[in-house]
């Protein structure tokens, strides 16, 4: 019975921390989609019904119900109920009797994507790296502007889309990156995309041929790493040190046909690129004639300090590509981002883009031109600042022991969603991540995204998806955990 899983489920939750009834609820029946427990077109009980079997208030469910609409795992039809969206994944299907089964062995490049930096392992948790708190997401007035759109759309806005995006939406991101991260563009020069992953792929089709090399900070951020695999790129990792990727001339001994780079907050070391090293790396790219492709990882959240402008506000060749995400400042599941071209390179990417991902999704694009001209995405942006900045300085407190212990010692804490704890090199990282996840605790360590050198040792540890309270006990259980796991608990 739906009712008793879900209770069954959201025990388990509770007893991991103190996320509130309508995440509980929202995790519990996303995990029931996900499993097949709910499959795609199962009609849900009313929120009425779901409130009585659960014990719960009605707003609580409501609450959940509308955020896993807002995702797309749910659907409402008005007068019939709420149902599981038909396009949802679901758990294979075994072949009927009779029939062989599909050889299951995969290309080369389907092992590496296959068993390379799994997503599935990141599942959120108190701590899990570069996810942000989307619980506190306007829902209500989220589904106010886009049933506005929907009741106003008109036939083309139906339609895929060949321009690069919604006008609206594409003049407010100009706008946005002009005033606060020093890009120099015009409104044509933006194509809005389905993420940074959809970012990256267009951008190795377009530039770059298939064996060509592309330059990955080395560590890296896993979803790079796939796109370019993906896509058939030659990986060269480059060191990245204090001041960011560090490319030498042994490196410019493989050169590349593109440059993937994280300057504002490397991920995962957190690094800043510092201006010497920014124009180094121009100056490189011009000499291999090479793309630059600067993805402005969670630049918003920067706590102390002026703001850092974009290594595209630096480039007077047009060689930098500069690419962002919604997801971080809103919630994943809206799936939109934005990948700012040079100008030489408008026509071809818009025309590619069409061609191959078919872009659409009008009336949504529409609603999140007017939040962020009705001045919402702004408001969520200080809101977020002022939270995460709490939420960090909590983090770095509850792990003090380990600190002034010499044993680690934190880059990256000025921005972003998480701060990285280097260890010593004799530190075994992946033992301590799977002892915290034994514990209920999602922290990456640090040597899992190095691709060549074995120099590095530490915890990739995320702030962004835990209340405070959570903080102060599981950060103190890490920092015990540490201290254990390299011999001086």
């Amino acid at each position: 019975m739906l009712s008793e899983h879900l209770l069954a489920e959201m025990g388990r939750l509770a007893a991991q921390g103190d996320l509130p009834l309508h995440r509980q609820l929202y995790e519990a029946l996303r995990r029931a989609v996900l499993d097949g427990k709910l499959g795609a077109g199962d009609r849900l009980p009313s929120s009425r019904d779901l409130a009585h079997d659960l014990d719960l208030s009605r707003n609580t469910v409501v609450a959940a119900l509308g955020q896993l609409t807002v995702e797309g795992y749910l659907v409402s039809h008005v007068g019939s109920g709420t149902y599981v969206h038909e396009h949802v994944p679901q758990p294979g299907v075994r072949p009927r009797a009779g029939q062989a089964a599909p050889d299951a062995r995969l290309s080369r490049r389907g092992e590496a994507l296959a068993h390379q930096h799994r997503a599935r392992d990141l599942e959120i948790q108190p701590f899990t790296p570069g996810v942000a708190d989307f619980s506190a997401f306007p829902i209500a007035l989220w589904q106010r502007l886009q049933n506005k759109h929907w009741r106003s759309a008109q036939p083309e806005m139906l339609d895929y889309n060949d321009s690069g995006g919604h006008g609206p939406l594409r003049r407010a991101v100009a706008d946005y990156l002009r005033v606060f991260r020093s890009v120099r563009l015009d409104a044509d020069q933006v194509l809005i995309t389905s993420g940074t992953q959809q970012s990256l792929e267009l951008c190795a089709h377009l530039l770059a041929d298939n064996g060509d090399t592309v330059w990955l900070e080395d560590p890296a951020y896993w979803g790079a790493v796939k796109a370019f695999t993906a896509t058939g790129l030659a990986i060269h990792p480059v060191p990245v040190d204090d001041e960011g990727m560090a490319p030498s001339a042994a490196d410019e001994a493989h050169p590349p046909r593109l440059i993937y780079v994280t300057p504002s907050h490397q991920y995962p070391t957190g690094a800043v690129m510092s201006l010497a090293r920014r124009q180094q790396l121009l100056a490189c790219a011009a000499r291999c004639q090479a793309w630059v492709l600067e993805d402005d990882y969670d630049s918003e959240f920067r706590f102390s300090g002026p703001p850092i402008s974009s290594l595209e506000g630096l480039d007077t060749e047009g060689r930098v590509l500069y690419m962002g995400t919604f997801s971080k400042m809103l919630y994943p599941g809206l799936k939109l981002g934005y990948l700012v071209v040079p100008k030489a390179l408008v026509a071809a990417f818009k025309g590619a883009h069409y061609d191959l991902n078919r872009p659409g999704q009008m009336p949504l694009q529409a609603a999140l031109a007017e939040f962020i001209e009705m001045g919402h995405f702004a408001s969520a942006l200080r809101r977020a600042r002022q939270t995460y900045a709490e939420r960090r300085q909590k983090l770095v407190d509850a792990l003090a022991p380990v600190l002034h212990s010499g044993q680690g010692r934190i880059h990256g804490a000025a921005q972003g969603l998480h701060l990285c704890l280097r260890l010593p090199a004799c530190a075994d990282d992946r033992a301590l991540a799977q002892q915290a996840a034994q514990r209920g605790l999602t922290v990456r360590p640090l040597s899992a995204y190095c691709l060549q050198r074995q120099d590095l040792r530490g915890l990739a540890i995320g702030y962004g998806y835990a209340a405070p309270a959570l903080i102060d006990r599981y950060g103190r259980q890490l920092a015990e955990l540490v201290a254990q796991g390299l011999g001086r608990g």
